[in-house]
């Protein structure tokens, strides 16, 4: 499933996914990585997970106007469990 965003060119913006309902009342995500295509334009900086295991977070900047890219966030958890969402981004001027 894809969720989708918008963005300006020029703005340099922190993105996430709550795995909260996912992830259940016990397991918590150790791992997260964050990949664009290497020829998107997007820039992906300073990816996270919140103290309490359960949101993952990365900011995204540049891209170009009209163009729609694709970041996906892999994580993997404390129970062994993988999986992966990914952000539709469409650029555009505000």
């Amino acid at each position: 499933m894809a969720y989708e965003v918008k963005k300006d060119p020029n703005a340099d913006l922190d993105y996430g996914f709550d795995w909260t309902a996912w992830l259940g009342a016990t397991d918590t995500i150790t791992e997260s990585t964050w990949v664009v295509p290497s020829t998107s334009g997007l820039t992906t900086h300073s990816p996270s997970i919140s103290t309490n295991g359960r949101v993952t977070t990365v900011w995204i900047k540049a891209g170009n106007v009209g163009a729609v890219y694709s970041a996906t966030n892999h994580i993997k958890t404390a129970a062994g469990r993988e999986d992966e969402r990914s952000l539709r981004v469409t650029v555009v001027e505000r």
